[in-house]
C-alpha cells in the first residue's frame, strides 16, 4: 500500500462543510467537491480511512458522469487541475480527489434503484414481501435479479440513518410530479449503467442518486455517482442467488462490523489493517473494471 489514507482537508481559511466522506468548499461560481479517504457504514464514520479510496471514487463518478451526459445532465465542471482557482493548483490533498461542480437546490431525496434483492430490500422482503411499499412475487430468493428494476427512495438524513420510504410518501416531500420524473430518470441511468458494467463484468445490483436543481430549474444529478460507496457491485463471474455475493464495495466493511457484532452507533472500531487493505484493493478493482484503465496511483 503506497500511501497513506486522507481524513480531511484543508484549504488555508476557506471555510468548508463535511459530509460522511466529503469536504466542500464554496467558490464564488462552484462548489470544490473533495473526495476524502473516509469511509462510513451503517452511517457511521470509521475512525481510520481506506487509502486512495476519494481517488476511485472520484475518478469514477467523472467516468459516469462524461459517458452518461447525454441521458442526464450532471453538475460536474472540470476534474483538471488547469480549471483550479490558481492558488489551489498545487495542493498535494487535492490530486485526483475533487470535482468542481455547479451549484444547485439539493432535491432531499436519496434516488434508489433496485435490480436485485439485496441489503435493506432483502430483510424487509423476508418480513413483509415488499420493499419501500412495492409488493414483490412471493418465494425470492436473496440476490434474486428483479423481472424490472424498482425505485425505492429514502429521506436524505444529515445526521443519523437515512429511512426508506414509500413513492408516495416521497410525492408528499416534494410533490408527484418531481418524483415522477426523479424515479424515471434514475431508471433510465441504472439501466445504462447496468448494460454497460454487466458486459465489464460487474452486476449493479443496486444505487442511490442524488438530485438537484440548476439556475435554469433542470434536475441534474450530482454528488457522486455509481461509485462502490454508492452502489452495490457484484462479480458477474460468481454470481448465485440465495446467499450473499462477493462484492466491489463497502459491503465488506459491513461484514466485519456485522461479525464483530458491531451495535451501528458512535464511536466506531479502528478497521484492522487487513480490512483496510482488502477494501481498497474492492475499491481499485472497481475502477479498472469499470473504467478499463490502470488506476493512477497504484
Amino acid at each position: 500500500m503506497k500511501s497513506t489514507a486522507l481524513l480531511t482537508t484543508s484549504l488555508g481559511d476557506r471555510p468548508k462543510r463535511s459530509g460522511k466522506v466529503r469536504d466542500i468548499y464554496e467558490l464564488a461560481d462552484a462548489l470544490l467537491m473533495v473526495a476524502t479517504d473516509r469511509i462510513s457504514a451503517y452511517d457511521v464514520v470509521m475512525p481510520n480511512g481506506i487509502p486512495d479510496k476519494g481517488r476511485v471514487l472520484t475518478q469514477i463518478s467523472v467516468f459516469w458522469f462524461e459517458m452518461l451526459a447525454d441521458l442526464a445532465p450532471n453538475h460536474l465542471v472540470s476534474a483538471s487541475p488547469d480549471d483550479l482557482p490558481e492558488e489551489f493548483r498545487n495542493e498535494e490533498q487535492l490530486e485526483g480527489r475533487f470535482m468542481l461542480c455547479r451549484k444547485t437546490q439539493v432535491v432531499p431525496i436519496e434516488c434508489v434503484v433496485r435490480g436485485y434483492l439485496a441489503g435493506s430490500g432483502w430483510r424487509e422482503y423476508k418480513k413483509s414481501g415488499t420493499v419501500c411499499g412495492v409488493t414483490l412475487p412471493a418465494g425470492l430468493k436473496q440476490a434474486t435479479k428483479l423481472s424490472e428494476p424498482i425505485f425505492t427512495p429514502a429521506t436524505k438524513a444529515q445526521e443519523g440513518h437515512d429511512e426508506n420510504i414509500s413513492f408516495p410518501q416521497a410525492c408528499e416531500l416534494v410533490g408527484q410530479d418531481v418524483m415522477t420524473e426523479l424515479r424515471d430518470k434514475s431508471i433510465a441511468v441504472y439501466n445504462r449503467a447496468c448494460d454497460y458494467a454487466t458486459d465489464r463484468g460487474i452486476l449493479l445490483a443496486d444505487t442511490k442518486f442524488e438530485w438537484g436543481r440548476d439556475a435554469e430549474g433542470n434536475l441534474i444529478l450530482i454528488d457522486e455517482v455509481l461509485t462502490p460507496d454508492s452502489s452495490r457491485f457484484w462479480p458477474a463471474d460468481g454470481y448465485k442467488p440465495g446467499k450473499d455475493q462477493p462484492s466491489f464495495d463497502k459491503q465488506f466493511v459491513r461484514d466485519y462490523l456485522d461479525k464483530i457484532k458491531f451495535d451501528r452507533t458512535p464511536p466506531a472500531p479502528p478497521l484492522p489493517t487487513e480490512i483496510v487493505q482488502k477494501t481498497r484493493e474492492k475499491y481499485i478493482d472497481a475502477y479498472t473494471m469499470l473504467t478499463g484503465r490502470k488506476f493512477p496511483w497504484e
